[in-house]
């Protein structure tokens, strides 16, 4: 499938590949174990993070006979940041789902054609951006830049539940595509770079009940608590969760990046290392509890977010099987770990 996003308008190449009925619109919960093929169940695609498909009858032979199948305008408020499509669609049983903050989607892939449009009414929040939604079972779910996570019926769109995720009194807001692992629906939070600390949790995909939250620094009284100059400090010194998430099935282990320190760019009052922001993260799904961390940039005063996906790759290193995990990071590092460990193998 080939996308084109722009503002406000999804284009669709008509050599769409779609090989799924329309009737059924329901996400199998094997589909998320399996190569992004004629599914794309997730953000990117699938558990690694790799967003690659093995589909390929469009390659470099066939690209010059692409030509326009359809246009779908959103046709909805929200000028700017707001109005741009940055959301990755899932494609699940023939039906496009994507986001705008506080709008959802469901458009027929091969036509075009408007399934259904849900749309949130917003308390504020702050709507720079939405990068898409999650699925499960019969199920979707996605943020709102006003503290929400929200569940919606895949076929007609309608609301199941809401549970917030954040507080929009303190400049919290949502905009991460949530991920599914079992019965966790994973969701992260983004907020206002001033003096609130980050964290990502997880909840019941069938009631919305809050499982467990991990906060983004230590506790106190933690050795690695000492990286920040007080507990005071340390309590908002940020670390928002707003990238991509990755798993691994076999281990077990949840992956993600940290954010920025608070105040950002600012040093002088967080002198130290200021863990677990700017951090390639593991958690365990079922508890919430860290497995590892690595640093990619102690004491930020550049505001370089370790944001981005943490990418799951098998190799051999020194003649070893390996399990890694690599992330290209904003700080112009290019890191690979072991995802077993977190231990460091390539910084370069």
């Amino acid at each position: 499938m080939i996308k084109v996003r722009i503002s406000g308008k999804i284009l669709v190449a008509s050599a769409l590949l779609v090989v799924a009925t329309l009737e059924s619109q329901s996400l199998k919960p094997s589909k998320l174990m399996e190569p992004p093929t004629d599914t794309w169940p997730m953000y990117n695609g699938d558990y690694s993070g790799r967003r690659f498909s093995t589909l390929n009858k469009i390659n470099d032979s066939t690209i010059s006979s692409l030509s326009l199948a359809w246009v779908y305008r959103t046709n909805v408020a929200g000028g700017g940041f707001g109005g741009s499509i940055k959301a990755t669609p899932l494609l699940i049983d023939g039906v496009l789902y994507f986001t705008l903050p506080d709008h959802v989607w469901g458009i027929h892939a091969r036509t075009g054609k408007e399934v259904w449009h849900f749309a949130w009414e917003s308390k504020g929040g702050i709507h720079i951006g939405h990068r898409g939604a999650a699925a499960y079972g019969d199920w979707l779910y996605f943020e709102t830049p006003d503290c929400n996570l929200v569940s919606l019926n895949l076929k007609d769109g309608k609301k199941r539940w809401q549970a917030p995720i954040c507080d929009l009194d303190q400049m919290y807001f949502g905009s991460v595509a949530p991920l599914v692992i079992k019965n966790h629906v994973i969701a992260g939070v983004s907020g206002d770079d001033l003096d609130v600390p980050g964290y990502i949790q997880s909840h019941d995909p069938e009631t919305g009940a809050l499982q467990w939250r991990w906060y983004a620094h230590p506790q106190p009284g933690e050795p690695e608590a000492k990286s920040w100059p007080s507990v005071e400090a340390m309590l908002h010194g940020g670390g928002m969760t707003w990238g991509s998430y990755t798993y691994d099935p076999e281990l077990n282990l949840l992956y993600f990046g940290t954010g920025n320190p608070q105040p950002v760019i600012s040093g002088k009052g967080r002198e130290g290392d200021n863990l677990y922001t700017e951090c390639i993260i593991a958690l365990n799904p079922e508890t919430g509890k860290l497995a590892w961390y690595f640093q990619a940039s102690p004491h930020d005063t550049h505001d370089w977010d370790a944001n981005e996906a943490p990418v799951l790759i098998d190799g051999e290193i020194n003649g070893q099987k390996r399990n890694l995990l690599a992330q290209a990071s904003r700080n112009g590092y290019f890191f690979v770990l072991d995802r077993v460990t977190g231990e460091s193998i390539i910084t370069t």
